[in-house]
């Protein structure tokens, strides 16, 4: 049995794939890995599942992946495209008492409080309600037997957090979907990394996304084993684009399982 499984809920802008009223050839193309949502991840341990992030594409993602159960929930950031399927948490905190864990650094905590403020309230404790139970991040943090390490980085004006995976001292994947430039202590943290996935919005330059030179920048920085992009535009055409990378870069797509 594999330790560690990675699922793609979604690699997709913050628009999605097809882009509504687009009759560009990504948006028309019937390549079922050319249909986007929002970008999301699921995994899987023996111990413990979580995803990182619940955009508006959320209630979908569970029902395609089959997802029943959560531990936890990590966010990167605090856009709407990475928050706003929140309240379909619903289904993993059913019991009168039965909370989920939240875990977000300081800002994007606030933020999700500001945004739902009902669910974190504390007057709304019944049945069938989100009961979120937050845990500011402030350093690494252990999910069952995966240590999680957050990774500060760039997104234009603000500051968003990628995760690196961890067991028994092995940096399993790197989780950064929304990114423009990496802190030292990032690139410091993913030195060793089997599994690189990253924010690749686009061949063109973007204000506050990497675009393909600037993650294959990124991939060659780290070599390592494997590399997926993701978060990306209908400007990438998931066939054509995928052959014009070098190893061991790759696209990912919805649906997409990476084990280890």
């Amino acid at each position: 049995m594999p330790e560690l499984v990675l699922t793609f809920l979604g690699t997709g802008t913050s628009i999605g794939i097809p882009v509504i009223g687009c009759e560009c050839e990504v948006c028309r193309s019937e390549d079922p890995r050319d249909k986007r949502l929002r970008s999301s991840i699921h995994v899987h341990t023996a111990e413990a599942d979580w995803v990182v992030d619940t955009g508006p594409d959320f209630r979908t993602q569970c029902l395609r992946a089959g997802i029943r159960h959560l531990d936890a929930v990590i966010y990167t950031h605090a856009h709407m495209d990475h928050v706003t399927g929140f309240d379909d948490l619903r289904r993993f905190s059913i019991g009168a008492d039965e909370v989920l864990p939240l875990y977000a650094e300081k800002a994007t905590l606030a933020d999700l409080k500001r945004m739902f403020a009902f669910a974190f309230s504390g007057e709304n404790r019944y049945p069938g309600y989100i009961k979120p139970e937050p845990y500011e991040i402030k350093g690494p943090f252990v999910l069952g037997n995966t240590r999680i390490l957050p990774l500060p980085v760039r997104h234009g004006k603000v500051e968003t957090t990628g995760f690196l995976f961890e067991r028994e001292g092995r940096k399993l994947v790197a989780y950064v979907p929304d990114c423009k430039e990496f802190s030292p202590e990032a690139l410091a943290a993913l030195e060793g990394t089997d599994t690189l996935i990253l924010d690749a919005l686009r061949r063109t330059p973007h204000p506050t996304h990497m675009n393909f030179t600037e993650a294959l920048a990124i991939v060659e920085r780290i070599n390592p084993r494997a590399a997926w992009f993701t978060h990306m535009s209908d400007e990438i055409l998931h066939a054509r684009d995928e052959a014009a990378l070098p190893p061991p870069v790759k696209i990912a797509y919805d649906g997409l399982q990476l084990e280890w």
